[in-house]
């Protein structure tokens, strides 16, 4: 590209230290709907040579792609995934639980029971909340009314997991605030399939009635900003799926909006 139009690809190639650090987890297997989760993180970067940037953004390092999520040590990790099951194998790593609170962006609630050693992408929050997770600290934004089972409402409700609806999307900085107040660390899953279909062709759960682009990166936009945000995971396409690129650019885009609200972040207290 010309020196006067800079790719976002080339600034997720630039190396340089400075706390935002992106890792691929192209997690494919246990899956509800069989799809190719494993190919979204270098569809994802290869879109970005067609994105530039105006907002500043921060320094970064692109870890590449490991089935092992990173530890989440840096101010902040991105995570490309991969399915939904990125969120419990991220998260479960963390030596003390009750530190992190965890806001989705999601259309199902993904507490389908598993078993041992098989966590699939319906399946992530509730292995979480079995692992220690405290389902106080658990907020769900997106939830699609007819893309849920009675049962696993339930199961949400009677272990204290607050849910929203789709309508609930332009709150989400509110609730990362409400989120926060009772919690040390907070981890956001995004998953694509909170679009609505029109949207997200390459995402198999999605639905008509999901949220819009636009209400998505302002989604991202708020946990990138937000100081107690540690980790964002971008999950649920599938570029085989996809039409016109448009899901591929809807995650590339929502990368794009995590990485400016951490640009904007307001530095630590001296």
């Amino acid at each position: 590209m010309s020196a006067d139009w800079p790719t976002a690809a080339e600034w997720l190639a630039s190396g340089e230290q400075g706390g935002l650090v992106v890792a691929g987890v192209p997690a494919v297997e246990h899956a509800v709907t069989p799809s190719r989760y494993d190919l979204a993180p270098a569809a994802l970067r290869n879109r970005l040579a067609r994105l530039s940037y105006v907002p500043d953004l921060p320094p970064v390092v692109d870890l590449g792609d490991s089935l092992t999520p990173p530890p989440l040590t840096a101010p902040l990790t991105v995570l490309l995934g991969g399915h939904n099951a990125v969120t419990f194998h991220a998260l479960a790593g963390e030596r003390r639980l009750d530190d992190w609170g965890l806001l989705t962006v999601d259309a199902h609630h993904d507490v389908r029971a598993y078993e041992p050693d098989r966590v699939g992408n319906g399946s992530p929050v509730r292995a979480l909340l079995d692992a220690g997770l405290a389902g106080r600290n658990v907020v769900q934004v997106g939830i699609q009314p007819f893309s849920n089972s009675r049962q696993h409402r339930d199961w949400c409700e009677e272990r204290g997991v607050d849910w929203y609806g789709p309508e609930t999307i332009d709150d989400v900085p509110a609730l990362l605030h409400d989120l926060a107040a009772r919690c040390r660390h907070v981890y956001v899953d995004i998953d694509l399939d909170a679009l609505d279909r029109a949207f997200a062709p390459g995402c198999p759960g999605a639905r008509p009635g999901g949220i819009t682009p636009r209400q998505l990166f302002e989604a991202a936009f708020a946990a990138g900003i937000h100081s107690s945000v540690r980790a964002v995971d971008i999950v649920e396409v599938d570029p085989e799926a996809d039409v016109a690129h448009l899901t591929v650019d809807a995650a590339a885009l929502t990368l794009l909006n995590v990485a400016a609200g951490f640009a904007a972040r307001e530095p630590p207290p001296s």
